[in-house]
């Protein structure tokens, strides 16, 4: 696959604007957990239901697991919306995107007779909001514009210096 793929300019606008769409949930979302003091994902993971609740359960319930959980949701969330918005290893930082959404998705999958306690916008069944960023994100893989209007321009040239 070309990298430097030639797209319209309108496709080349709407794929940079959901790209830094999705970064901006990101990094909000991360930025948000790094200034709150009080921040934990314990209410989150406690909340869980379904076929792997006992899997997030276990990482609240141990303080270990669970100061790195609140670490790498943290960091990770801030790292991913920044590779997006900035457009450097967007790659790397959708896959990193998809990873996070992947879990949060298990961790309160939609089903019929599914309680949270965690407020929601509505109601879903098997598909929420998670899942549709996913498939985002996945389009994003597949038709990069980082290599157009991003960091990773910059990044790939001095590989292409380096190698030459």
């Amino acid at each position: 696959m070309n990298k430097l793929t030639s797209y319209s300019r309108p496709q080349t606008l709407w794929l940079v604007i959901l790209r830094l769409l999705i970064g901006w949930h990101f990094l909000y979302e991360g930025l948000v957990k790094l200034f709150s003091s009080s921040w934990t994902a314990y209410p989150y993971l406690m909340d869980s239901r379904g076929f792997m609740a006992d899997f997030f359960h276990s990482i609240a319930e141990n303080a270990e697991f669970l100061a790195f959980s609140n670490y790498v949701n943290i960091y990770g969330l801030t790292l991913v919306g920044l590779g997006l918005i900035l457009g450097c290893f967007s790659r790397y930082a959708s896959i990193g995107g998809i990873v996070f959404l992947s879990l949060y998705y298990l961790s309160h999958m939609p089903y019929i007779g599914a309680n949270s306690m965690m407020p929601t916008e509505g109601s879903y069944l098997w598909i929420d909001k998670n899942l549709i960023e996913i498939g985002a994100l996945m389009v994003l893989i597949y038709f990069p514009t980082s290599h157009i209007i991003g960091f990773d321009r910059y990044i790939s040239r001095l590989l292409k210096r380096k190698t030459a």
